[in-house]
């Protein structure tokens, strides 16, 4: 009884209200005709709808707000000339501080009239393969060449030719390469303790890898009724997570990492989960700082909001998976984990095999599902793909299997020892150089550099000149050693340290000096240029044809300055 009573008071003050409104509304149209109701009404709806769509598009308010900004800033007669200028400086600095041809050498740009000799090409072959002043060879840079063994090299080759024709597009050709990849992603799904279930795709390489799970999980959130399908990675997840949300329209929400550990901020990260929320990602290790992100927590978090979770092992994949033979504890990061749902991991890093190849494993096939595209009403048949590429290069993932074969387990938990004793070892020296310092707590084979004395790009300049290879990273100013199975061979960790040693020593007879030289050109982009300014200048020049005289080219890392028919290019 009480309940109605309750009720017939809310709705006695419902319709007193409504009927206040009723009573207004007609006031404010009293006197007008029909019509003009009628166009007032349309008005009011085609702007509540426009609203909306303002209000509730997937990028902010403000991004796009900063943009709309840029892009009437950048017409403005006045600031335009002054934009391209600066524009045309970085970009000139950019160009200066890397590789440029030798006096006297051209790119090609016809086909030769009559093809070359065998004799002829090889020479000119080897005039590409001397192209450049870091010899990757003596271990002096970081990443980018995990082996380099001589033998394995050798097979790789021999292996690849063998298949070089081979397409697994065509599997009723080429059985044996569909073979090959199907032992590839089980034997990778079993060293990430892959239940009967699991399955993946051998990919062109990480970020193709990362590609597909997004693609993945977009799909399957818009299957279940997500609009705005939104990825929750941390800052320091791999760029090719932003790539993913920009093909595939998604948006990515970067979650901040703790300031001491480096490793993501598993509050933050709960608190950016929405209903739009189709997958959350995090990095074993990451790349600028090497560290391991806590993926129990994470996977917890994956559980509870029942949202998939995506491991982003590209770098370290096929070191952590041997590091317990190898000696070495580790958290749970993989299958193992409840919640985790898909592992991206590198064979042509840590695996050893030949660049482009990659895989992406799922902990169930209902995953890899949505991955594929299928085209079942294309006049040529029934075409489906299960990764972005449909022609794929059979030799590559021949090699791939090969490599996986000839190393063996024994010949990965090595090599996983020699790197992590390694990488230990020149994090252990580093910490006793006080003016500088290691960021977080690295367990595998990154160690990134810090400094709160000087501008540690000088650092970087200084190991360039000794003839030292670095990655240089950003937010925070950082540098940092990739430790691959050429750091271990005898002497080079420590000409590492040392060296490091000494260019401190130098460099502290004057901490407050800046950097200059060839990593300064990252600072010279980001002074100038906010970060809507870098996207305008991307989507401006990515199309330019290289014919287009006195025009500079951007696009895929390349930049040239071509000038009619006389050609001055390049490369960065």
């Amino acid at each position: 009884m009480e309940l109605r009573e309750t009720l017939d008071v809310y709705k006695e003050t419902v319709g007193l209200y409504l009927g206040r409104g009723t009573s207004y509304v007609n006031t404010l149209l009293q006197g007008l005709q029909p019509w003009q109701i009628a166009v007032v009404s349309v008005v009011a709806t085609l702007l509540a709808v426009w609203l909306h769509g303002f209000l509730f598009k997937q990028q902010s308010i403000s991004l796009r707000l900063r943009n709309f900004f840029f892009r009437v800033m950048r017409k403005l007669p006045f600031l335009a000339a002054s934009i391209q200028k600066q524009l045309d400086k970085a970009l000139n600095d950019l160009s200066s501080s890397v590789l440029t041809l030798e006096d006297g050498m051209t790119y090609v740009t016809s086909l030769p009239a009559h093809g070359l000799t065998e004799s002829d090409l090889l020479l000119k072959v080897k005039e590409y393969t001397a192209m450049g002043e870091t010899c990757w060879e003596k271990g002096q840079v970081s990443g980018t060449v995990y082996s380099g063994e001589e033998q394995l090299t050798k097979l790789m080759v021999k292996v690849y030719g063998d298949f070089a024709w081979s397409n697994p597009l065509h599997p009723d050709i080429f059985p044996g390469v569909r073979k090959m990849e199907a032992e590839v992603v089980r034997m990778s799904c079993t060293l990430f303790h892959g239940g009967p279930d699991s399955c993946g795709t051998v990919t062109s390489g990480g970020t193709e890898s990362i590609l597909m799970a997004c693609k993945a999980y977009r799909d399957l959130g818009l299957e279940r009724g997500v609009k705005y399908p939104e990825i929750i990675a941390p800052v320091s997840a791999h760029a090719a997570f932003d790539k993913a949300a920009h093909y595939f329209g998604m948006s990515i929400v970067h979650v901040p990492l703790d300031k001491k550990t480096m490793q993501v901020d598993v509050k933050a990260m709960k608190r950016a989960i929405s209903k739009n929320t189709v997958m959350l990602v995090c990095s074993v290790p990451q790349f600028p700082h090497g560290i391991m992100d806590p993926v129990e927590e994470i996977a917890k978090l994956a559980r509870d909001y029942e949202i998939p979770l995506h491991v982003d092992a590209c770098l370290g994949g096929f070191l952590i998976v041997f590091m317990e033979k190898a000696g070495y504890s580790l958290p749970p990061f993989d299958f193992r984990v409840k919640g985790v749902t898909s592992i991206s991991a590198d064979t042509h890093k840590y695996g050893y095999a030949p660049k482009g190849s990659s895989v992406v494993l799922y902990s169930n096939k209902k995953y890899r599902h949505y991955q594929f595209f299928v085209a079942p009403d294309w006049q040529g048949g029934i075409y489906a793909s299960p990764t972005i590429a449909g022609s794929r290069p059979g030799g590559i993932i021949a090699a791939c299997w090969a490599t996986m074969m000839f190393i063996g387990e024994n010949g990965y938990v090595e090599a996983t020892k020699k790197i992590i004793d390694t990488a230990r070892h020149i994090g252990a020296q580093l910490k006793k150089i006080k003016e500088i310092f290691i960021f977080g707590k690295p367990e595998v084979s990154v160690v990134a550099i810090g400094s709160d004395i000087f501008d540690i790009f000088r650092l970087s300049n200084a190991m360039t000149s000794k003839g030292w290879n670095l990655n240089t990273l950003q937010f925070p100013s950082s540098i940092h050693i990739c430790v691959t199975l050429l750091h271990t061979r005898s002497g080079v960790a420590d000409q590492f340290v040392e060296d490091v040693r000494q260019s401190v020593a130098e460099i502290m007879k004057n901490p407050s000096e800046k950097t200059t030289g060839r990593v300064s050109w990252s600072r010279v982009l980001r002074a100038r240029m906010s970060c809507g300014i870098l996207r305008i200048i991307n989507n401006s020049h990515s199309y330019l044809h290289p014919e287009q005289s006195g025009q500079n080219f951007v696009k895929f890392g390349l930049v040239a300055k071509f000038d009619g028919k006389k050609q001055k290019a390049k490369d960065v």
